[in-house]
C-alpha cells in the first residue's frame, strides 16, 4: 500500500489536494500510510477530523496555533491542526503563510493540506482566489470523481458550474464526458491553477468498478495527450483498503 505514497510523491515536503470527489479521504489515506512525522491541515474551512483518523489534534486561534503545533510535535508523530470553529462541525482554514512557518518549525516530514472546498460534489473548477496553495508546495494533487462521468452538469454533482462550463466546454445539463474531465485536468484555469512549480499528480477517484475504470482510463489518456505538465494520472477507489486501482502513464 505504500506505493500510493511514492506515486503521489508524499514522502516529504508539502502536498496539497484540490478539486472535488475525495480530497480529504486521499489525505487521510496518505496519513495512515506514511511513517514518520506528519501534519494534516487545510487552508480553507474543513469538517472536523474524523475520530477514526486516530491522530492528535491541535485546534487553536490564529495567535497561538504555531506555538501549539510546534509544542505538540515534540510529543506526537501525526498531528491534525486547524483554527477554531467557523461554523458548527467546521474548523477554520490555516493561512498559507502561517502554514509555511509551521512546516519549518514543527519538523514534519510531510504536511498534507486540503487547499480548496467543493461542498461534497464530484467535480469542480476554481473561481477567482482559489485554490489556496501555500508557497513552497512540492506536490499538488488535483482530484475529480469518475462518478461524474456520464452525469448531467448540474448542482447535484458539480461545484462552480459557470467555471466548469468555461474550462471544459461542457454546458449545463449536458452529460459530462471523459474529454471534459481531460480539459479540466489540463487547464491553467482548472486543475492547474496556482500550482506554480510543484509536481502535479492528478487523481481520478471513485473508480469503484470496471465500467468506471474504463471511463477513467479514457479520461486519463485524453488528458495526457493534451499536456506535458504531468506524466501520470492515478486511479483510486476509497472503497478498497489499498485505494490504488491503476496508474495511467504517458
Amino acid at each position: 500500500m505504500s506505493d500510493l505514497i511514492d506515486t503521489l510523491n508524499a514522502r516529504s515536503g508539502m502536498l496539497c489536494t484540490v478539486g472535488a470527489g475525495g480530497k480529504k479521504t486521499t489525505l487521510y489515506h496518505l496519513a495512515g500510510l506514511r511513517a514518520g512525522r506528519v501534519g494534516i491541515t487545510s487552508t480553507v474551512p474543513v469538517a472536523h477530523f474524523p475520530a477514526a483518523l486516530g491522530v492528535h489534534e491541535v485546534i487553536a486561534g490564529r495567535d497561538e496555533i504555531v506555538e501549539r503545533v510546534v509544542e505538540a510535535a515534540t510529543e506526537y508523530r501525526v498531528i491534525a491542526f486547524a483554527h477554531t470553529d467557523v461554523k458548527k462541525s467546521r474548523y477554520g482554514g490555516v493561512d498559507p503563510r502561517t502554514l509555511a512557518k509551521i512546516q519549518r518549525e514543527a519538523g514534519f516530514d510531510v504536511v498534507l493540506v486540503k487547499a480548496d472546498g467543493a461542498r461534497m460534489r464530484w467535480i469542480k473548477a476554481p473561481r477567482d482566489g482559489e485554490p489556496h496553495i501555500p508557497d513552497g508546495t512540492t506536490t499538488v494533487v488535483p482530484v475529480v470523481s469518475a462518478r461524474a462521468i456520464g452525469e448531467p452538469l448540474s448542482d447535484k454533482v458539480a461545484h462552480r458550474i459557470d467555471q466548469l462550463e468555461a474550462v471544459t466546454g461542457a454546458k449545463r445539463d449536458e452529460a459530462i464526458a471523459p474529454e471534459h474531465i481531460a480539459r479540466l485536468l489540463t487547464s491553467d484555469d482548472g486543475a492547474l491553477k496556482n500550482v506554480g512549480e510543484a509536481l502535479v499528480v492528478p487523481v481520478i477517484n471513485m473508480v469503484d468498478d470496471e465500467e468506471l475504470e474504463e471511463l477513467a482510463v479514457g479520461a486519463a489518456r485524453s488528458a495526457l495527450s493534451l499536456t506535458d505538465r504531468f506524466d501520470r494520472i492515478v486511479l483510486t477507489s476509497n472503497r478498497r483498503s489499498d485505494p490504488l486501482v491503476r496508474l495511467v502513464e504517458r
